[in-house]
């Protein structure tokens, strides 16, 4: 699985958005293997985050100077907010940047292997809970897709439909 995502990724033609008026900002959508199948790993945010609450996302905040680079920040990010440590993850690529219109940032996505199983440890001021989705279950809608009574739209779906670009839907 690792080899095909790695090789998936180093061939697609990432999109990249630039513009000075929008803080830079990194997810990191975290995969996994399961049972022999490719799991996706998001969060459902709580309502006490600045934006986008109560929305599933992907581990990930904006650019801290400090981070040095937009991969060390998706990593920071992932640690606080569900206590993945940066040394577990194994990041495999980007996806096509996304600029978000509602908190104007331009979100850089990495994708990692993460360990199956993980003792998480949510941050209940950011996570409301973590939601872990097989990969063959997501795309199907047009602006959003469904799954057990959560929905993944805006930004987030964004991101979701160009993994399965640069993945090809070979899942």
């Amino acid at each position: 699985m690792k080899d095909r995502i790695k090789q998936s990724l180093l061939v697609y033609p990432k999109r990249k958005v630039e513009d000075k008026s929008y803080g830079l900002s990194a997810v990191l959508v975290p995969l996994y293997e399961k049972k022999g199948e490719c799991f996706v790993l998001f969060t459902k945010r709580t309502s006490k985050v600045k934006y986008h609450q109560g929305q599933l996302s992907f581990p990930g905040g904006a650019f801290d100077p400090q981070d040095g680079n937009l991969k060390s920040t998706a990593l920071r990010e992932s640690f606080e907010e569900i206590g993945l440590q940066p040394g577990d993850v194994d990041v495999l690529g980007k996806l096509d940047d996304v600029a978000t219109l509602t908190s104007r940032y331009i979100i850089t996505p990495f994708v990692g292997i993460i360990p199956y199983p993980y003792n998480f440890r949510i941050n209940p001021e950011e996570v409301e809970k973590i939601l872990e989705v097989p990969l063959k279950a997501l795309g199907e809608g047009e602006g959003q897709c469904e799954y057990r009574g959560e929905t993944i739209w805006g930004a987030t779906f964004i991101v979701v439909k160009s993994l399965l670009r640069a993945l090809n839907r070979e899942w």
